[in-house]
């Protein structure tokens, strides 16, 4: 039986055969593209080739790629782990035509691979061709089922619909019909029974779409028509998992090699054990088994987990796994954390960037297990609250603050309610969450136009490194709405505005047409085109156009871009090469610059970078910057950032070899002495194990070092001294000395209002109880005062209530024989009786707790209440 390895190595030295050029994969996280967060299919890298935006390197081309699908269109997060087949992350095995072959050599080299050297049975594969679509007036694709009638009898060749044979890139673009191969993994007995050809595309869990071969040959336009396009393409994409399930003869993916490491290493883990079923002890198995690669990867290939976008999808599927095995394997810490090495192992030879970071990814993983899990038991107790209040049904609104207040799924809550025997409104679930997406909707939705094309020629490209104005002209435009404002987006034939890429920000500044001027207010790539953001077109768009970049904003920039490759340096040198970029943010105003690092930097440490930095600048070295191969430039030493996609050749930028070479496309200073000097303002955590500095250079850290000048000097006039730092310790000395006093003097008072309550205690029901509106300096003393009282009482019941600053507080305080003999609990009598009068609410436990409102006029009914309930019982 072939190994996973072996298959996936077999199809690339296939294609590498059939001449197709093998590259490496993308990283898993999108960048420069407005439509995708991460990378869903194996032509997202290729997408400006069948744009048309920039010419292919390579007309054939072969790999397998890193794809994740959890959410929009391609969502597949639900199914995941609950069937056989869907995944998070996943493999793509791919090969591709640019303009070169078509339909004849792409069909007919998927069934050689397949029968011939995978020797899969042909009898068990089926194909599907694209039916036609009378409303498109598109026919059917007789090209491609003559093709397929030299390979496959008749009745193992289907027509499909539109929805299954016809593939489009989005809702404009480059789309075309395509031809699906699937495998039937059913036994002999079971296709005896019913023909395959019934069950394709009936969401079978054992007859699997596994290549999909996509022929592009239309465009299709903003108001839904196709145009063909001037050059065909085909892009394929084979399943790596399910090839690898067929070929290995299993009936799940979650039993090939891909998996069942990480499936053992769980059991050995936990305890439990993996059985394979539907069960939701198995269900968790498969689970962690897919999601421990989605977070694994993304956090490697730059993306860590947050509250916003990309970020809050990994940490969404982080959270996911940790409720499975919280719930369904009863593990109550950490897990993910402890299968990373096994993965990054897995991968090593294809995927290599996590083995190289496995203990930076470790450790963000486990403190995002840590943090949730302690969420997660806040959660549980918000859970027991609503119970407490609920009826027979816990209403939408209170499902979807447990999911988005505390992260709780819907099927978590679910759960619990089941254990009490409570119902969950789901329609009024679904009704919150769809307020919620419409809201994100409203705020992110854009109109964006068809391109105007004005010249049938491509874009150069980036011309600004040398030179920050030149003579071009208009090739496309295009109008974008939304937000309430409309914007227009320019692509000229040569420009010298930098795109925002790789944290530095785009360039501002001037396009002029004859006279008028038109001011450019952002530029950023889509893909690899350059875009520029301007608020109106010009009346002429068609005259060639002066291109002028805001000079003062590029210096300014360039100089903090090459600041941050000093301090990266500076960085590594102190704090150890563990350090490495994780995101930068670079304009003019300054810089801030994310790198690994798992404790926050001493104060010395700080001081001590810094002045390597502006020894650096002092030096005046020159920033020298080549260009060359991508090999040659890793030969010599030069770092990459991981997660970032480079080309065959780049830049490296050079600040004395023995101290900064790195690849970077940005721009920069000619010699260091440029930026005059540099501040660190600032350092703190900004995810698990990473850490951010602020800093300022130039004429800006001048005037914050002026700024702090005058700070001190004022402050040296208010104290009257010439040593305020003295002086200050001294103030604060003093301020603990008086704040130690009034505590003690807190404390005596305390003692004064115990006595007289002593003295007020009634006998009820042999509960002695207590209740009273006091005078107290803060709500604390209130808890104080019980607990002190405690020590002076048996079996009692106290209530202390306060008017602070216009607002009602209330402590109660119930010993454990009155809790045990009465069937009293505190935190009920404060939610049940004392919360509505008062106007607020509170919790705690069964013999302590306390509660704050709005209105003080319900504290004495608050205490007759208590007394009344006590009478009562």
């Amino acid at each position: 039986m072939m190994n996973s390895t072996a298959i996936r190595q077999t199809f690339l030295d296939f294609f590498r055969q059939k001449q197709h050029e093998i590259v490496p994969s993308a990283p898993i996280v999108i960048k420069n593209d407005p439509t995708l967060l991460f990378t869903n299919a194996g032509m997202n890298q290729f997408k400006d080739y069948f744009l048309g935006n920039k010419p292919a390197p390579h007309p054939r081309i072969a790999d397998t790629q890193k794809c994740l699908r959890v959410s929009g269109k391609h969502n597949d997060l639900e199914e995941v782990g609950v069937d056989t087949y869907h995944h998070t992350m996943f493999e793509m095995l791919g090969n591709w035509s640019f303009g070169d072959y078509f339909k004849k050599e792409a069909i007919a080299w998927s069934w050689e691979l397949l029968t011939e050297v995978y020797k899969i049975p042909k009898e068990n594969l089926y194909v599907t061709v694209f039916e036609g679509d009378v409303s498109e007036g598109l026919p059917k694709d007789e090209e491609a089922y003559e093709e397929w009638k030299k390979y496959v009898h008749e009745s193992h060749i289907l027509l499909g619909n539109k929805k299954d044979n016809f593939w489009e890139m989005g809702d404009t673009g480059p789309c075309g019909p395509c031809t699906e191969i699937h495998a039937d993994c059913r036994s002999a007995e079971e296709k005896a029974d019913i023909s395959g050809a019934e069950l394709v595309n009936r969401d079978h869990p054992q007859v699997i779409e596994i290549w999909n071969n996509v022929f592009i040959q239309f465009n299709r336009k903003k108001d839904g028509s196709l145009e063909p396009l001037p050059a065909r393409h085909v892009d394929t994409g084979m399943g790596f998992e399910r090839l690898t399930r067929v070929l290995q003869g299993k009936t799940s993916n979650y039993d090939t090699d891909i998996f069942l490491d990480t499936i053992h290493a769980t059991e050995k883990i936990t305890g439990k054990t993996y059985t394979a079923g539907d069960d939701k002890q198995s269900i968790a198995f498969r689970v962690l088994s897919d999601h421990i690669r989605a977070i694994s990867f993304t956090i490697a290939d730059g993306q860590l987990p947050s509250n916003t976008g990309a970020g809050y999808v990994i940490r969404r599927i982080l959270r996911r796994a940790v409720r499975y095995y919280y719930s369904n394997l009863e593990y109550r810490q950490p897990l993910l954390y402890q299968l990373v090495g096994v993965t990054a192992d897995k991968f090593e030879a294809v995927f290599p960037e996590l083995k190289q970071q496995q203990d930076f990814v470790t450790r963000v993983i486990r403190e995002e297990e840590e943090a949730f899990l302690r969420t997660l038991e806040k959660g549980l107790k918000r859970m027991d609250a609503i119970i407490a209040v609920s009826g027979k049904t816990i209403d939408g609104a209170a499902a979807f603050e447990l999911l988005d207040t505390y992260g709780f799924p819907i099927d978590l809550t679910r759960l619990i309610a089941q254990e009490n025997r409570l119902q969950v409104d789901e329609a009024g679930f679904e009704s919150e969450m769809n307020k919620q997406k419409d809201r994100s909707r409203a705020a992110t939705a854009m109109d964006t136009g068809d391109w105007v094309v004005l010249q049938d020629a491509e874009s150069r490209g980036f011309s600004g490194y040398d030179r920050l104005s030149l003579s071009t002209s208009v090739i496309r435009y295009r109008k974008v709405s939304g937000k309430g404002k409309e914007q227009f987006q320019l692509v000229l034939e040569d420009t010298p505005f930098y795109a925002e890429s790789g944290g530095q920000v785009g360039d501002t500044g001037i396009l002029q047409f004859g006279d008028e001027k038109i001011t450019v207010t952002d530029t950023r790539k889509e893909n690899d085109l350059i875009i520029h953001f301007t608020q109106s077109l010009p009346v002429d768009i068609h005259v060639p156009v002066w291109a002028q970049v805001n000079e003062q904003k590029r210096n300014e920039t360039a100089a903090n871009h090459t600041a941050t490759h000093l301090l990266h340096a500076a960085l590594r040198q102190v704090l150890g090469t563990h350090v490495a970029q994780k995101g930068s943010l670079v304009h003019a105003d300054g810089l801030r610059f994310d790198f690994s690092h798992f404790a926050k930097v001493t104060d010395e440490e700080l001081t001590a970078i810094q002045e390597m930095v502006n020894a650096k600048i002092r030096e005046n070295i020159p920033v020298v910057i080549k260009e060359m191969n991508k090999d040659e430039a890793m030969q010599s030493g030069a770092m990459a950032l991981f997660g970032e996609k480079y080309g065959d050749r780049v830049r490296v930028v050079i600040i004395d070899p023995s101290y900064s070479v790195e690849l970077c496309g940005g721009t920069h200073v000619g010699y260091t002495g440029n930026l005059g000097a540099l501040v660190i303002t600032a350092e703190s955590a900004v995810a698990a194990g990473v850490r951010r500095m602020e800093a300022l250079t130039g004429k800006a850290a001048v005037d914050f070092l002026l700024q702090q000048r005058d700070q001190v000097k004022l402050l040296t006039d208010l104290m009257k001294t010439k040593d305020p730092v003295q002086s200050v310790k001294k103030l604060m000395d003093q301020q603990q000395q008086l704040e130690k006093r009034i505590e003690s003097l807190e404390a005596r008072q305390l003692v004064g209002i115990r006595n007289e309550l002593l003295q007020k205690d009634e006998i009820i029901g042999n509960v002695t109880f207590i209740g009273d509106i006091i005078e107290v300096p803060g709500a604390d003393a209130l808890r104080k005062l019980c607990h002190d009282l405690k020590n002076h009482l048996h079996d009692h019941l106290v209530i202390l209530c306060a008017n602070i600053g216009g607002k009602a507080y209330v402590a109660i305080d119930i010993s454990d024989t009155v809790v045990q003999a009465k069937g009293l609990d505190a935190s009920k009598i404060i939610k049940e009786h004392i919360g509505p009068l008062i106007q607020g609410g509170g919790g705690g436990q069964k013999n302590f707790a306390s509660a704050g409102g709005q209105h003080p006029a319900g504290l004495q009914p608050a205490i007759d209440t208590l007394r009344q309930l006590l009478i009562e019982l």
